[in-house]
């Protein structure tokens, strides 16, 4: 089956940044910044993107690692501000 051929109101539109948490097609409005020190440099920086409603689970799983660094609203992360 074609998945890229589907469409229809259940479908997700491919342009809208989705939330990371596992199974969540929800729109992102955050992005979780964070680095695994072990893996990379200081100033390197991954990302994750979270719906409100994932926002602190994500959040909390990335700290109590403590590979979380930031929590910046989309709109003002790809705006450019960190």
């Amino acid at each position: 089956m074609n998945l890229a051929n589907l469409s229809g109101p259940s479908s997700p539109d491919p342009t809208t940044p989705q939330c990371s948490a596992k199974g969540c097609r929800g729109d992102a409005v955050w992005v979780l910044a964070w680095n695994n020190p072990k893996l990379h440099t200081p100033d390197r920086r991954k990302t994750w993107l979270a719906c409100e409603e994932h926002r602190e689970h994500l959040a909390q799983f990335l700290g109590v690692r403590g590979f979380l660094k930031d929590v910046v609203a989309l709109a003002e992360w790809d705006a450019g501000v960190e």
